[in-house]
């Protein structure tokens, strides 16, 4: 993308990414290409193919069509400095391939403590299978994870804000000192997208999403992207082709029409994200709420730094209470779903218990926790209904 583009505003970028003409053929949207058999016109055509470059030439169905490519350019375009990007099924499949494409047995690989829980889990099973050991740190380590970088260490994997609680990584600080030893950076960056947290522009060389969530924007599609840099996109494509990975073209469409309107319903998300963040401080039953923006968060002055603004998932620590009082004010939600993912139009609340997967930096808290999705809905009405859950909590308290 030229530097001119890079500079224009993110509804602009969103709209016009990936829509080449060749693709498009003269409509709005690239239409749906589906395809597992590409025909050739002759045994010359067909072997000629097979001994050339697949990028962006149909070759078979496993290595795209245009409608699958749109959606992957389009995501390169919105991170300055990326080189090229590629679909996978789910966000989990996206992770797995891009830690894969830089690890080899015996590699060291530094985790930060507040990942993803799949993500540490397929660390921690699959790659120590694998021969691959992983070594968690404490999201807040800033510069000092130099003294933590071995002759082994091959990658450092980030997620910023963190899942569940939102610390915020000081990523150039990380990004620096990986550099200075020659190690990879992989950031799950799903929290902020590229249109909050450029991160390519920041120094990362692995920029991962779950497209799931916010690029598709609906709650009704598995999908995932890695977006690299030139030194690194030849194997991620190599690793990714050797697994078999990749995304089914209507997955992709429906992707691609969702993130034409990503900026705007990011900067929805956000701003009644944060509005209901500042009124549950205000609340009695509430000891602490978890959002980056906000400048009781671990790592604000460094959200306020680096992001260009806030999205819209949060946690809060209740007050005291018990698991049978964090049941009773969730349930008792009339605009909140009870589910796993977020990104959706649609809002959604469940427990989180970080004890359980932290080793670093022991979880304690005054009370359960809760994680909400603000979707789309209008602000006062989720406040209305938190309120009301929050007076059912402090009675079954």
């Amino acid at each position: 993308m030229s530097g001119s583009d890079s500079k224009k505003g993110d509804g602009t970028r969103v709209v016009g990414a990936g829509r080449r003409p060749e693709w498009t053929q003269g409509i709005v949207n690239a239409p749906v290409w589906r395809a597992s058999t590409i025909l050739y016109d002759t045994v010359a055509d067909l072997r000629a193919s097979a001994g050339s470059d697949t990028h962006h030439r149909l070759f078979y169905g496993r290595r795209g069509t245009p409608t699958q490519w749109s959606l992957a350019e389009a995501l390169t375009e919105l991170e300055p400095g990326a080189e090229a990007t590629f679909l996978y099924p789910s966000g989990v499949a996206a992770v797995s391939a891009a830690l894969l494409s830089v690890l080899s047995p015996g590699d060291e690989l530094l985790l930060a403590d507040s990942v993803y829980d799949p993500t540490r889990s397929f660390a921690t099973g699959f790659l120590k299978r694998f021969g691959v050991i992983t070594r968690f740190y404490d999201p807040m380590i800033g510069a000092d994870i130099a003294e933590l970088i071995t002759d082994k260490t091959r990658a450092i994997f980030m997620e910023t804000p963190g899942s569940l609680t939102f610390e915020v990584q000081d990523v150039p600080a990380i990004v620096a000192a990986a550099k200075a030893r020659g190690v990879v950076t992989l950031l799950d960056n799903t929290w902020a997208t590229p249109l909050l947290f450029p991160a390519i522009e920041k120094g990362i060389d692995l920029s991962i999403l779950a497209c799931t969530k916010y690029v598709v924007g609906h709650s009704d599609v598995m999908l995932g992207s890695v977006t690299a840099t030139a030194e690194h996109w030849q194997q991620l494509r190599a690793t990714s082709f050797a697994l078999g990975q990749t995304a089914s073209p209507d997955d992709a469409w429906l992707g691609a029409r969702g993130l034409r309107t990503m900026a705007l319903r990011l900067k929805q998300h956000g701003e009644a994200a944060l509005e209901i963040a500042r009124w549950l401080e205000t609340r009695p039953e509430v000891a602490r709420v978890l959002h980056p923006a906000l400048p009781s968060c671990p790592g604000h002055d460094l959200f306020v730094r680096d992001f260009k603004g806030p999205a819209g998932l949060f946690s809060f620590v209740l007050r005291g209470g018990n698991e049978a009082g964090r049941a009773a004010l969730i349930d008792s939600l009339e605009l909140f779903g009870i589910g796993y993912s977020w990104g959706g139009f649609e809002s959604l609340a469940i427990p989180v218990d970080p004890d359980r997967i932290r080793t670093v930096i022991p979880w304690q808290a005054e009370g359960p926790a809760v994680r909400l999705q603000i979707g789309l809905e209008d602000p006062a009405d989720l406040i209305a209904d938190l309120a009301a859950g929050l007076d059912r909590f402090r009675a079954a308290a």
